[in-house]
């Protein structure tokens, strides 16, 4: 059966993690295969893997720059399957959404958000600083630049391969790319959708996600998402060459 999902799982040591995660995943009904981005070969996410095995279709791919970021982008690079689903390593109870976020992405949506702050949403045990951060700016990208999506910063997204065709991934630091292919989506008038999701906060490894270091580079998509609105610039200006900038 042809393969209609990638999903993309950046890793960083999730050994203790990722076999759950694994075995959630199992359950989703769309034809599917696992992309998991890693820095180096001693990372322990693979040996849990070649030890403990799984039921689900796995590549494994090595970053061609380390970080997340670096991750994200040479899974997307692997890729080839119609839509790309970017997956937390550690997050094994929202798989049961992947399935309707396929057909929300099959309606014809670009992008399909899984939003923490929509009605059916939730987020858990989150650090006070990212927790007050991130819902500053998902109430204020969503009421006043009109995002149409309560949840914009979050990287858990599913993208068409229209998008990755189209438009070009300039950020460079962590998971801004997510916010930059939104709000170019938005500039763009391609249609996005969102589902309710869950968010924990981990209880086995360590989190990589630095608030403070990579604020500036969310903080220029969030003012282009603003641009967007109020200045009405149109999808002429939305950079459309490669999925990723050659300088990441």
């Amino acid at each position: 059966m042809r393969i209609q999902l990638d999903i993309v799982i950046p890793v960083y040591n999730e050994g203790r993690t990722i076999i759950r995660t694994l075995a959630a995943l199992a359950q989703i009904k769309t034809p599917f295969q696992v992309l998991i981005c890693y820095d180096f070969d001693e990372d322990d996410t693979l040996t849990a893997v070649r030890e403990y095995g799984t039921n689900v279709s796995i590549r494994f791919i090595k970053n061609t720059r380390r970080g997340p970021h670096g991750a994200v982008v040479s899974g997307f690079r692997a890729s080839q399957a119609p839509l790309v689903l970017v997956y937390p390593a550690d997050d094994d109870y929202n798989a049961g959404i992947v399935d309707v976020m396929v057909q929300r992405a099959l309606a014809g949506n670009d992008i399909v958000c899984a939003s923490r702050f929509m009605p059916g949403g939730n987020m858990i045990g989150c650090p006070w600083l990212k927790n007050t951060l991130v819902r500053l700016a998902a109430v204020s990208l969503h009421k006043l630049a009109r995002m149409p999506t309560y949840d914009a910063t979050n990287g858990f997204r599913m993208f068409s391969r229209r998008l990755f065709e189209k438009v070009q991934i300039e950020s460079c630091e962590g998971f801004s790319y997510s916010l930059e292919l939104l709000a170019k989506c938005h500039r763009l008038g391609w249609p996005i959708a969102e589902v309710p999701a869950q968010w924990r906060e981990r209880t086995a490894g360590r989190s990589h996600f630095r608030v403070l270091k990579w604020l500036p580079a969310y903080l220029r998509w969030y003012f282009y998402a603003f641009g967007t609105t109020l200045l009405r610039r149109g999808p002429e200006s939305v950079v459309c060459k490669t999925v990723s900038n050659p300088r990441c």
